[in-house]
C-alpha cells in the first residue's frame, strides 16, 4: 500500500464562492500511478469546506441559499466580537459542511456518481487562495 500526498492552490470567491475541482482531484489520482484506493481531499483552513454535489449553477445556488438559512450574514457572532474580522459565519459554515472528503477510485479513475463532482466552497468574506491537501492512498 502506497501513500502519496499532492497539494494544489485553488482561487475562490468570497462568501461561498464555489470552485468545481474534480478534474484537478482526477489528474492527481492518475499522475500519482496507484489505480486503486482513495483519495482524501482536505481544504486547509478554517473557512473552507469540501463536499460533492451536482455542479450546476441552481444547485450550488440551492446549497448556498440553505447554507445561508443556517448560519446566516446577519446575525452576531461571538468570533466577530473578539476578532471584529466579521467573518463568524464562514466558520460555522466550514464546520457544517466540514474539511474533507475520502472518495474511492479504480483502475485511475474516480468513483463519483454520473452528476457528482467535488466542489470547494470559500466561506470566508474576502476571495482566498485554498490550499487543498491531496492523501492519496492505495496499491499500483
Amino acid at each position: 500500500m502506497a501513500v502519496k500526498t499532492r497539494t494544489i492552490t485553488v482561487e475562490a470567491e468570497a462568501d461561498s464562492g464555489a470552485r468545481d475541482i474534480t478534474s484537478l482531484v482526477a489528474k492527481e489520482v492518475k499522475a500519482s500511478g496507484l489505480k486503486n484506493g482513495i483519495i482524501t481531499v482536505f481544504v486547509a483552513g478554517s473557512t473552507g469546506g469540501v463536499t460533492t454535489i451536482e455542479f450546476e449553477s441552481g444547485v450550488v445556488r440551492d446549497l448556498s441559499d440553505a447554507i445561508e438559512r443556517i448560519a446566516p450574514q446577519g446575525l452576531s457572532y461571538r468570533h466577530d466580537a473578539r476578532w471584529g474580522d466579521g467573518n463568524g459565519y464562514s466558520h460555522v459554515r466550514s464546520a457544517l459542511v466540514g474539511p474533507s472528503l475520502t472518495v474511492p477510485f479504480s483502475k485511475g479513475e474516480l468513483l463519483l456518481g454520473t452528476w457528482q463532482q467535488i466542489v470547494l466552497f470559500n466561506f470566508d468574506n474576502r476571495a482566498r487562495s485554498r490550499e487543498v491537501i491531496l492523501q492519496i492512498i492505495g496499491e499500483p
